[in-house]
């Protein structure tokens, strides 16, 4: 019995990389929810970075300067991290939360500005029945500005929560897999 649950801890190791990385205080099912916030992330640095910037340039004929101007917001809100990193630390809900409304105000920020950014889009086309002079530039720069703290705000309270429910050896390997995600 106790040679098949070797063999079968080996297989799982080695089939799924991260396996190791739960611990009593955050079960592996609680650490992929918890990676599910790092998706979302990665998913919106994806559109921001990978397509928004080409369909801007190349099919609404945006100046590559103002293109840009509008990725590097998200980066330059990147110093503010520190200041929200050390928010979550000190901050508790009512119900006792330390973290997960960090989280979830991020994605929701996140999200807002991936909402905003069509409707932006589509004011860049310039199919509009009246002139509406820089309004698809600023609504454009403010979509970039929510998604982009939303990223920084979620990224960084997500990795603290795990880093404090992870136990001391498997702090890498769960910082690593949310990393991955």
């Amino acid at each position: 019995m106790i040679a098949s649950k070797n063999i079968v801890k080996n297989m799982t190791l080695k089939m799924l990389p991260f396996a190791d990385a739960a611990s009593e205080g955050l079960p592996l099912m609680q650490l992929l929810r918890l990676s599910l916030f790092q998706i979302s992330v990665g998913m919106a640095a994806v559109m921001l970075l990978g397509t928004l910037n080409r369909v801007m340039i190349v099919e609404l004929s945006v100046p590559a300067m103002i293109v840009a101007l509008m990725i590097a917001i998200p980066v330059l809100i990147a110093p503010f991290r520190a200041l929200l990193g050390f928010k979550s630390d000190n901050y508790r809900s009512a119900i006792g939360w330390k973290r997960v409304p960090y989280l979830w105000f991020g994605t929701i920020w996140q999200f807002g500005g991936l909402a905003i950014m069509p409707m932006a889009l589509l004011v860049l086309a310039g199919d509009t029945a009246v002139d509406v002079g820089m309004f698809g530039q600023v609504a454009a720069a403010l979509a970039f500005l929510l998604t982009g703290l939303g990223m920084h705000m979620t990224q960084t309270a997500g990795l603290a929560l795990a880093a404090d429910r992870a136990s001391e050896e498997t702090r890498a390997k769960v910082v690593s897999l949310l990393y991955v995600m």
